[in-house]
């Protein structure tokens, strides 16, 4: 039988991240061949990922970036079973570093396909869920392109958000920031009227209209009064028409306006469950 060092079950579990009896039982398996243990730890993660695949995976991190220039953002979330595993630090660290090749990947698809230390992501997380024993996905993926992107993650990862605004202007951060905590806080269905699904639409009218009948407004007043209750549900529920969250006196559009020609043209909101 092959000696196995505490250095190199020290290096393995640096290597992989899996536990130190994990990586001493792997070495002792692969007689002290150091990729055998490897191939034996990913093989491990296969058998557990199959396993849980039917298990929720609704707890997690949720993690917004951008890029130097803020011109790009990207808002992940990697989801595991329990909270324990989400909190963990190097949890996020992995979903961090997730979130930084998630900036240079047009899709989902891609991101998984990418290089991550000479595995692709998608097998990185499968060797993890070998390590960790729970679950392990990218439930959400989200990207901006606009001329200056803004990001918000809420206190315990569990949400994040990406912003793009029309312009770069002098106090572009501070409202790019405020603006992202609004979608994260307020959870806008669009950006704005144009935005909102025209079943949506027809759904509000048709409740709006139920409930008209119900307080016994004549047939002849449901479409006009329906028509004002959408106006109500467009402010509500749409980011550029909602209050403001800090001045409940203007709305986000109006917020943004106040330093100058600028308009928010886009969001992005990437939250556990």
């Amino acid at each position: 039988m092959a000696k196995i060092t505490a250095s190199e079950v020290n290096k393995l579990r640096k290597t992989t991240g899996a536990g130190m009896m994990d990586c001493k039982n792997a070495l002792v398996e692969a007689e002290g061949d150091f990729d055998k243990a490897i191939e034996i730890l990913r093989k491990k993660g296969q058998k557990v990922a199959a396993k849980r695949a039917d298990r929720e995976s609704t707890e997690g991190a949720a993690i917004a970036i951008v890029n130097d220039d803020n011109t790009v953002g990207a808002a992940i979330v990697l989801s595991c079973e329990t909270d324990f595993v989400g909190k963990n630090d190097n949890f996020v660290s992995l979903a961090k570093q997730l979130a930084e090749k998630a900036l240079q990947s047009s899709s989902k698809e891609e991101l998984l396909n990418s290089d991550f230390g000479g595995l692709t992501v998608a097998e990185k997380l499968i060797e993890q869920t070998g390590v960790i024993g729970e679950k392990i996905e990218i439930s959400s993926f989200e990207k901006i392109d606009a001329p200056f992107v803004g990001s918000y993650i809420h206190a315990g990862n569990k949400i994040a958000t990406i912003v793009g605004l029309s312009a770069k202007v002098d106090g572009i951060e501070e409202v790019a920031k405020d603006v992202a905590m609004q979608a994260a806080a307020m959870n806008p269905i669009a950006l704005d009227e144009s935005g909102v699904n025209q079943e949506i639409i027809e759904k509000e009218i048709e409740i709006a209209k139920d409930q008209l009948r119900q307080e016994g407004k004549p047939e002849a007043m449901l479409d006009n009064i329906a028509k004002g209750k959408l106006k109500r549900f467009f402010k509500d529920n749409t980011l550029v028409n909602q209050a403001f969250i800090k001045d409940s006196k203007v709305s986000v559009a109006d917020y943004v306006k106040s330093i100058g020609d600028v308009k928010v043209v886009g969001f992005k909101r990437a939250a556990l469950g």
